[in-house]
């Protein structure tokens, strides 16, 4: 971090925030959008920076209509609240946010029922079982109505001949097809270095595969709230309903709405750096002894340690100020207060807890 980036900004230089990167802060160009935005009510429809972002997002993504929600957990919950009914079924990962981190939003609020299946080591759900786990037309099954990805998933990102495969299954079979895309620019950004281009243009590419997409910008973009819903008019209206009742209806939420899209227009690129410094981090920690790295797609780290340790690591990197999170894995996200020489004291650390 230098002292450019963090000039006005509560960054605390002194330690190293690698739980989430959901810890950003905002940057001064991203404050002084916020404090410039124009207000209106946005339960009225008229907040113009609200109007704006939704606008330039559903453009940017391919789609007809968004809608601004305070959280990502909201902004998949009225995804599915808008796809399924009471008694309908989605089919998800075991490990994907809306099953396994949403507090179960989707059976508590929405009576949908999960099916969650087992992810292959990439992050995807095998064809197969995705297709053998769709439920006849029978009076004893939940109606299975949507299919549930989430990329990137654990950091890594889903081929996108595995999205065109299950995106065609999933039409084949009658079924919506959702997106929690909380990291997508971080996997359009990852598939444009892979296979050249704009990662704007990558996202779009991505999305196509869906009827609806939700995208955080409150993670690696660096906004301090927010997530959007994109999708078609006649969902969007249906999240918009989902939204009110579940206490989502913001009034000048424009001056939240214009961290969002000062982000989209100027932090998206600026990923790669975070990925960068992802790959850094884990070849700083490879060949220490009762340590197993995961090589990162993205922004995140993933260790494999004894469990029997892991608490003692864990405490000896804070007491060190180098915060990370995990139990039998650790995990590591890097993001944009973040720099090379907090990505070495993070090694640093690691390394003396080791070599102790």
């Amino acid at each position: 971090m230098n002292a450019s980036t963090n000039a006005g900004r509560n960054v605390d230089a002194a330690v190293v925030d690698l739980r989430s990167d959901t810890v950003t802060q905002p940057t001064a160009g991203m404050r002084a959008a916020m404090a410039a935005a124009p207000l209106g009510d946005d339960v009225f429809g008229d907040d113009p920076s609200v109007n704006a972002l939704q606008s330039a997002l559903a453009e940017r993504l391919g789609f007809e209509a968004a809608l601004f929600m305070p959280t990502g957990t909201q902004s998949n919950l009225c995804a599915l609240m808008a796809h399924c009914q009471r008694g309908d079924e989605y089919i998800v990962g075991q490990f994907a946010h809306t099953y396994r981190w949403e507090g179960g939003g989707a059976a508590v609020l929405g009576s949908i029922q999960p099916q969650p299946l087992n992810h292959a080591p990439d992050g995807s759900l095998p064809l197969a079982d995705i297709e053998a786990n769709i439920k006849p037309d029978d009076a004893h099954f939940a109606r299975t109505r949507l299919l549930a990805l989430e990329n990137t998933i654990g950091g890594k990102v889903l081929p996108m001949d595995y999205l065109a495969a299950a995106s065609e299954l999933a039409r084949r079979h009658g079924l919506a097809r959702h997106l929690d895309g909380a990291r997508l620019f971080n996997a359009a950004v990852a598939v444009a270095a892979a296979e050249g281009g704009d990662p704007y243009a990558a996202a779009r590419r991505i999305c196509a595969h869906f009827d609806s997409v939700s995208v955080c910008f409150s993670k690696g973009l660096g906004a301090p709230v927010g997530s959007v819903l994109c999708g078609s008019r006649e969902l969007i209206q249906r999240a918009h309903r989902s939204r009110k009742m579940l206490g989502g209806g913001m009034r000048q939420a424009g001056v939240l709405a214009a961290a969002a899209h000062h982000a989209l227009d100027h932090q998206v690129t600026r990923l790669a750096e975070d990925h960068a410094l992802a790959s850094r981090l884990a070849e700083g920690l490879r060949g220490l002894p009762g340590l197993t790295v995961e090589a990162p797609q993205t922004n995140i780290v993933f260790c494999d340690v004894d469990k029997d340790i892991a608490a003692a690591l864990v405490a000896h990197l804070k007491a060190q100020g180098v915060l990370a999170t995990g139990l039998y894995k650790l995990r590591f996200v890097t993001h944009l207060d973040v720099d090379a020489v907090g990505v070495d004291r993070a090694i640093a650390a690691v390394r003396r807890f080791f070599n102790a």
